[in-house]
């Protein structure tokens, strides 16, 4: 009843301020003409008129009136600087604080009780940081300080906290504005407006949000690097930890823009992808997909063939292509690039010292201005009992593991259902394994849409896999020279033997071993950052598998840019990481590939969309080379061309998803792609084929069929 009461004479209070239209005064226009009666009255009765302009900015501010700047320009005209400033600063924080109050009593505990769980972080957070956040709100506007005042109310901030940081906070603002308003009293003419007392107050009105951002980016710092002793010299502008993808392109620029850099690189240069992951694995595909063909080679009017292989020399090619690649990563071309690289391992001692253990046996100690951590992810394996005594493989050591072998696994258990196991499943088992994929999650590859999945799955069990979802590992077993695996599904177990099992459960960021809990960096499944890549110290950048979002090469050397140039030329122009649009492809046969949103991404962010498809059944150049299966999907904006996301299943999809890419980045709607020429006979015309669907789908039927009647008149 009292929060009630407590709306209610609020409600009031706005609507009789509304209804006399008080409002008025609160214009400049209304202010300007009132100015000369209100200074008037002011020279009558100096305090009385200040205790009044005080209680009207307390009522003001409480209710969230619009028109609190025009109020602090007032103070500044009728009052001056000093007992102006004075005026709104107290003022303005009581006011402030009233609404906080008001916002906590009537709506806290309600917002609290319905939405706790997701506001658990958050709430931690305001425990924890509040007043520093709530510092950087008052000193930077971001947001309207009435909105500020409301939210306010629903964290556990005290209310004495929350006063004298918003008295501190505003104060500089209030300065700022106060100032504006003695120099708005003198004008006389519309020539006072360029006087220059006006015209620096307005500068100051400017570059003041510059000014206090960088003032809380040093306190910040200070905070951070309080226990540090930061070094007179730095040995080098950069270094960085990794010598994967982010670490490669992050160096790369460094050098390029005649920064000194050096590159740690522990094992082998080029990281997973070169040595463990896109390369061997797109590597091993090729030689597999062959071997498919020649088994299907009556769909081309050739005579069918089982493939003889050896695949010990399978698995030689795979060495050999990371070979013929690995010079792209090479000390010697990083080294000409203008890069030191130092083979050894890399442990941060404080923000600008890294100690590097050489392979060779020495230390040695560089101090630099920033450091990049670009260290990975390593294979996730599950803790099932037994595990290690069958023993498996994973994704990185497979390929010297199996390069041991004369034929593939007669038997491969293949646990995970993501990118990285179905195209490893599908390829052993057209190199002659009976594989056998175990996934626990309802559906295999579960990021795509449902369609996707199944299409997925269907290719997979046309190769001979047993396709296994919904099914939980729960153990290994082992009977003398025997392995088994125990899974459940439906409440029942299942005993399934191999001869060699492969851990493709996901990967994990590296985050132990060079020194983040000694600086208290956090972690969480990665390195923590904020949208320009910084850890918690400012000068401390992560980049790659080891912060995410995504765990891919490109996207790897496309946040490595964003942390060369922060890293180096921060102090000057600061960039965010953009991730609105991220391309990814699986490459099995059909390839799976996306950009964007999916249907069930859109779905769960409540995003209206609507869908256009092509079937790729209908190509011709599809039709010529026998892969015509698969579509293409594209989410657009209702009733608009543009793309929000566009999925590709089938021949090429990885190659034919560019186009959308570049579409999406630059703005790009599937009007541009319909009046863009595609050679004929290309699996490319594929994407116009799909926005001549959207077009005839949101032809204008009105026009047609006056245009149809205007042609019959033509005709006689």
């Amino acid at each position: 009843m009292k929060k009630i009461l407590l709306l209610v004479t609020a409600g009031l209070l706005i609507l009789g301020f509304f209804a006399l239209d008080l409002n008025h005064y609160l214009t400049l226009e209304g202010m300007k003409a009132s100015l000369g009666h209100f200074e008037a009255q002011r020279a009558a009765s100096p305090v009385g008129v200040g205790l009044a302009f005080f209680v009207v900015y307390v009522v003001a501010t409480a209710l969230s009136f619009p028109g609190a700047t025009l109020l602090t320009l007032a103070a500044g005209a009728l009052f001056g600087l000093s007992m102006g400033t004075i005026i709104v600063s107290f003022a303005s924080s009581i006011g402030a604080t009233l609404a906080f109050l008001a916002s906590r009593y009537v709506l806290r505990d309600a917002i609290q009780r319905r939405f706790g769980d997701r506001l658990k972080a958050v709430n931690e957070g305001m425990a924890k940081d509040g007043a520093m956040y709530l510092f950087t709100l008052r000193l930077v506007p971001v947001f309207p300080f009435f909105l500020v005042n409301l939210l306010m109310g629903l964290t556990p901030i005290r209310t004495l906290s929350y006063y004298w940081v918003s008295q501190v906070g505003m104060l500089a603002a209030t300065l700022v504005y106060v100032n504006a308003g003695t120099q708005l009293a003198q004008i006389t003419s519309l020539s006072g407006i360029v006087s220059p007392g006006l015209l620096l107050s307005f500068a100051l009105l400017g570059v003041f949000p510059m000014l206090a951002k960088k003032f809380m980016q040093f306190l910040q710092s200070r905070r951070v690097y309080a226990k540090w002793q930061r070094p007179q010299n730095f040995d080098r502008n950069l270094v960085v930890i990794g010598g994967g993808a982010a670490g490669l392109v992050t160096s790369y620029i460094a050098a390029a823009v005649k920064a000194k850099v050096t590159l740690v690189e522990a094992h082998k240069m080029g990281g997973d992808c070169l040595n463990y992951g896109c390369v061997p694995s797109k590597a091993l595909i090729k030689s597999a997909r062959i071997a498919h063909q020649m088994r299907h080679a009556e769909s081309y009017g050739l005579t069918a063939a089982d493939p003889q292989f050896s695949f010990s020399k399978v698995m030689a090619r795979v060495h050999a292509v990371i070979a013929a690649v690995a010079p792209h990563d090479s000390v010697a071309r990083y080294t000409g690039l203008g890069v030191e690289v130092l083979e050894g391992y890399a442990h941060i001692v404080d923000p600008w010292t890294v100690e590097i253990k050489l392979n060779s046996g020495t230390t040695q100690r560089l101090t630099t201005r920033s450091i990049v951590i670009a260290a990975g992810a390593r294979p996730f394996v599950p803790p099932l009992p037994g595990l290690d005594d069958v023993g498996y493989v994973t994704s990185d050591t497979l390929w010297d593991e199996f390069a041991k072998l004369d034929a593939p696994p007669a038997r491969l258990v293949v646990l995970g259902g993501g990118p990285i196991g179905c195209e490893l499943a599908q390829s052993f088992a057209r190199l002659g394994s009976q594989v056998t994929q175990i996934e626990m999650a309802p559906r295999i590859m579960i990021r795509e849409d449902v369609e996707v999945s199944d299409l997925a799955r269907d290719a997979l069990t046309r190769d001979g896999i047993d396709v296994l979802t919904g099914h939980k590992a729960l153990r290994c077993e082992r009977e003398g020279a025997r392995k088994f695996i125990v899974v459940a599904h439906q409440g029942q177990e299942r005993r399934i033997e191999f001869d060699a099992l492969l851990c493709a459960v996901g990967r994990v960021a590296r985050l132990q071993g060079y020194g983040l809990e000694k600086l208290g960096i956090p972690t969480q499944r990665t390195v923590a950052v904020n949208d320009y890549l910084e850890t918690l110290y400012p000068n401390i950048f992560a980049a790659g598998d080891v912060a995410g979002p995504y765990q891919f090469t490109h996207t790897a050397s496309h946040m490595a840019w964003y942390a060369a140039v922060n890293a180096l030329f921060g102090d000057f122009k600061k960039f965010k990481v953009d991730y609105s649009v991220v391309p990814w492809a699986t490459f099995i046969e059909p390839e799976v590939a996306r950009v964007g949103l999916n249907e069930q991404d859109a779905k769960e962010k409540n995003i209206p969309y609507e869908v256009t498809r092509y079937g790729v059944d209908d190509l011709d150049r599809a039709i010529a080379d026998g892969t015509a299966h698969g579509f293409v999907k594209v989410l657009t904006v209702p009733g608009k061309d543009r793309i929000l996301g566009v999925t590709i299943v089938g021949e090429h999809a990885g190659d034919l998803l560019a186009e959308f890419v570049l579409a999406m980045k630059h703005g790009l709607g599937l009007n541009k792609i319909l009046g863009t020429i595609h050679t004929y006979p290309t699996l490319s015309e594929a994407n116009k084929y799909v926005a001549g669907e959207w077009k005839r789908a949101h032809a204008p039927q009105k026009v047609l069929a006056w245009l149809g009647r205007y042609h019959a008149w033509r005709r006689g």
